[in-house]
């Protein structure tokens, strides 16, 4: 028997999954015969049937059935070899500059999955000065937090953030409960950057208007520190979907209030233009939105 020629494995494996010869045709942008005449030559070759015709069309047989699974199987198997290949094959310096809050609660999880999948960059983070600098020629790409304005650079929103109030169970114990947003007045408020989160926050949740201070409490330069000093119980602090996810899931922090906020700020990679065309920049921002867009899924089905 003749090893089959790839064509007619492909074929065979197209036929399966789209159930037609019509779509495996489309797909393989072939004609309809030749996907017919590749099937036949793959029976010939083989010594048994793989299709029969049912209705108007056809079908697999029990044989052609087990048989199209082992080929998709192994195409699979060879496609996942030459991506791998591929990816191995990007190599050299990346200098990723992460603002802390970004990097200990969601980038320093996950970031052993970059390296097992590019093993052959040497992969370096670093903090900036503030969460929206992105002034340091040294690095290769930002992951920026703030509006989006950062003129003559390649910028790209990675998750949109949306905020509500988080605080530590200990401390609504021990100040005897939280049941509506004026109760925020007896409680310190833990702010990141500036007020104008806590301010629309409570004009959406009605309370604009009450006795509450709203520039009183603490403004954190990071979401780390703030982050961190919520879960002391030093103060109800602005959560987000992305920063509190773990916190809340581990018990660590609590919601309570149900009313959400979209911001006008959030999360971006920023980059050179030229740079931004590095293999290497291109495989960690794709990697990054990725295991973003799998991380804020969960986050709407924990909801």
């Amino acid at each position: 028997m003749r090893f089959p020629s790839m064509t007619a494995l492909r074929a065979l494996d197209a036929v399966a999954r789209l159930g037609s010869v019509s779509a495996a045709a489309q797909e393989l942008n072939l004609t309809r015969s030749a996907i017919s005449h590749q099937i036949s030559s793959l029976e010939e070759n083989l010594g048994f049937v793989l299709t029969e015709r049912i209705g108007r069309g056809i079908g697999l047989t029990y044989r052609g059935e087990r048989y199209a699974r082992e080929v998709h199987r192994i195409l699979t198997n060879l496609e996942e070899a030459s991506r791998r290949l591929d990816d191995q094959e990007i190599s050299g310096r990346l200098c990723v500059s992460c603002n802390p809050g970004f990097a200990t609660y969601w980038l320093c999880h996950h970031i052993g999955a970059f390296l097992r999948e590019y093993p052959q960059i040497q992969l370096q983070l670093i903090s900036p000065r503030t969460p929206d600098d992105v002034s340091n020629a040294n690095v290769d790409l930002f992951i920026a937090y703030g509006i989006g304005d950062w003129p003559d650079l390649t910028v790209e929103q990675i998750v949109p953030l949306r905020y509500f109030p988080v605080c530590s169970p200990r401390l609504i114990n021990a100040l005897g409960g939280l049941k509506s947003p004026q109760e925020l007045a007896g409680f310190p408020l833990l702010h990141m950057t500036d007020y104008s989160d806590w301010r629309v926050w409570l004009a959406a949740a009605g309370a604009g208007a009450s006795n509450l201070d709203v520039a009183s409490g603490i403004v954190f330069s990071d979401a780390h520190c703030a982050q961190s000093a919520c879960i002391a119980a030093q103060g109800v602090a602005m959560g987000d979907n992305l920063i509190s996810g773990d916190a809340l899931a581990r018990g660590l922090l609590v919601r309570p209030f149900e009313i959400i906020i979209d911001s006008h700020r959030g999360y971006y990679l920023v980059a050179d233009p030229q740079k931004a065309e590095r293999p290497a920049v291109q495989a960690f921002s794709n990697w990054v939105k990725t295991q973003l867009q799998a991380s804020t899924q969960l986050w709407h089905e924990q909801r």
